[in-house]
């Protein structure tokens, strides 16, 4: 992976990004685009709360991501028309309209791997691109989030496959990494079993490669040694070190916890980090089924954005949360057997959050109408949004990659960064 990798661009550190996916589709009017003048069937059950920015307002379950609304831009017009699960996700994950429901296979790579091809490997024995427990959408891993015709190389690394998926009240003890214990036995005995093995697979490499190509490959042999054996590996990786406090803020079910290991990862010197929390389609049981889960994102988000200006990271991280699309601004009536007002899939009005990365915080773009039914002030769609995080990453999106066809693919067919906020 780590050579492959490298046979991209020459190695760029300067900024990273967080993707935090609510898989799903989380409700606009329920996170950051709240209608509190709405008719009940539209506002929904909770009402807007001032923000440390005069003007802006955010759902009432965002309290601690209120105070940190100067570091924000909250985006309310983005929409790409599409109520299909798979069509929306490839969607906000590509920036390009291609599967659907009826073809699920990806057709474009994801904004992941794209930054992960264009600005090549970390060059510290870390992957570049790392899954939380493991990067998916619409339970497909790592699917819209993957290297598509890119290659296997530009796929994330999943962390835990084994468990994965978890909702926001997940109660059992979180398991580390399969392979951090692995890496954590460091034995001599273990060591020179590993190396052994490194030195057999090189010299019949040797035997049959007549080429000198080995001899230029030694590095990378060298970096995957680190990536098991190293101190920078078991640190990145290992969530222990951090202090009970820090861990407290974060919160500590899987969702706080992966986003604060997100952080590790990102401070190691990981490109891109995807954090999954998924569980979004409520179609029925609104406030009970998007208020179990707004405080656990509340407080792994609001906790981020101060660790990252504590550490004085916050300009190098793009932190961005979003899901496939928004909900039906008005309530349904329930489901069959679960007669609790819901909402159903809409891509006609979707909000999302973008942070860091030396943007200007404290932007609201965009804007719904009165029922966030879709917007009627600067309509955007997926494109713009990842435009804007290539923009700040330095990738340009007119690159061309080959297809499986051999055909060149620009990254984005359309779209333009969101100027006001760069």
């Amino acid at each position: 992976m780590l050579r492959a990798e490298s046979q991209g661009s020459p190695v760029r550190r300067e900024k990273s990004v967080i993707l935090i996916w609510l898989d799903g589709g989380p409700s606009q009017l329920e996170t950051y685009d709240p209608k509190p003048d709405a008719p009940s069937d539209y506002r929904g059950p909770w009402t807007a709360i001032r923000t440390n920015v005069p003007g802006t307002f955010l759902t009432e379950m965002f309290p601690l991501q209120a105070a940190h609304a100067d570091k924000m831009v909250v985006v309310r017009s983005l929409h790409h028309g599409t109520g299909d699960h798979f069509a929306a996700g490839h969607w906000m994950l590509t920036g390009r309209f291609g599967s659907t429901s009826a073809n699920l296979n990806p057709m474009y790579p994801s904004l992941g791997s794209c930054i992960t091809r264009v600005r090549g490997c970390t060059n510290n024995g870390l992957p570049s691109y790392v899954g939380l427990p493991a990067a998916h959408a619409i339970y497909k891993y790592p699917g819209y989030m993957g290297s598509a015709y890119l290659g296997e190389a530009y796929n994330p690394l999943q962390v835990n496959n084994q468990q994965r998926y978890l909702p926001s009240t997940y109660k059992t003890a979180i398991q580390p990494p399969t392979f951090l214990a692995s890496i954590k036995d460091v034995s001599a005995s273990r060591t020179n079993d590993r190396l052994g093995l490194l030195k057999q697979l090189d010299q019949t490499q040797r035997q049959v490669d007549q080429t000198g190509m080995m001899d230029s490959m030694d590095q990378f042999q060298q970096q995957a040694v680190d990536l098991v054996l190293s101190g920078k590996a078991r640190e990145a990786f290992d969530i222990e070190k951090e202090s009970a406090a820090t861990r407290d803020r974060y919160g500590r079910g899987p969702w706080g916890h992966y986003t604060l290991f997100a952080r590790r990862l990102v401070e190691a010197g990981v490109g891109f980090v995807t954090v999954d929390m998924p569980h979004w389609d409520n179609h029925s049981g609104i406030e009970k089924g998007h208020g179990a889960k707004l405080p656990y994102v509340d407080q792994a988000v609001s906790a981020l954005l101060t660790d990252l200006a504590d550490r004085r990271m916050l300009d190098d991280v793009v932190v961005l949360v979003m899901g496939e699309f928004g909900r039906t601004p008005r309530l349904n009536k329930g489901q069959p057997g679960i007669p609790i007002p819901g909402r159903d899939h809409w891509g006609n009005a979707i909000s999302a959050m973008i942070a860091g990365g030396g943007l200007k915080g404290g932007q609201v773009v965009g804007a719904t109408n009165s029922k966030a039914e879709h917007p009627v002030q600067r309509p955007l769609k997926p494109a713009d949004l990842l435009a804007t995080v290539y923009k700040v990453l330095g990738v340009d999106p007119a690159s061309t990659f080959k297809n499986h066809a051999g055909r060149p693919v620009a990254i984005l067919d359309e779209g333009e960064p969101i100027r006001e906020i760069l």
